[in-house]
């Protein structure tokens, strides 16, 4: 049986979620990203949300973080989830910007060649 691995997480029982006395296979932040993508991906193929909003997004989950590493602050699930769900909001808006982006971009160069 092939197992899934996630690159990028600790995986760290205390830091993690679990189901049924199963850990989940990635931690309660990087599972709050995950969501994020989720629900959000989808949902910019209906709206537009300003770029600058999206990387204020992202800020939240670095502070939890950093202050976690550096000043020896424990955050709760709840809050890895929850600064991880904005930071997956952010990141999806970013990835809108990037998609579209390289779709222009594809569209000028084909044309230029037509």
């Amino acid at each position: 049986m092939t197992k899934i691995e996630f690159v990028s997480c600790h995986k760290l029982p205390e830091r993690s979620f679990f189901l049924k006395g199963k850990q989940f296979p990635v931690c309660s932040r990087c599972t709050g990203i995950y969501v994020g993508y989720f629900i959000f991906i989808p949902l910019f193929w209906y709206i537009n949300v300003n770029f600058f909003l999206c990387l204020l997004a992202i800020v939240p989950t670095v502070v939890d973080g950093l202050t976690q590493a550096y000043y020896n602050r424990e955050s709760t699930n709840f809050i890895r989830f929850f600064t991880g769900l904005i930071a997956g909001f952010g990141l999806s808006g970013i990835s809108d910007y990037i998609a579209y982006g390289i779709v222009t971009l594809s569209k000028i160069i084909i044309s230029t060649f037509n």
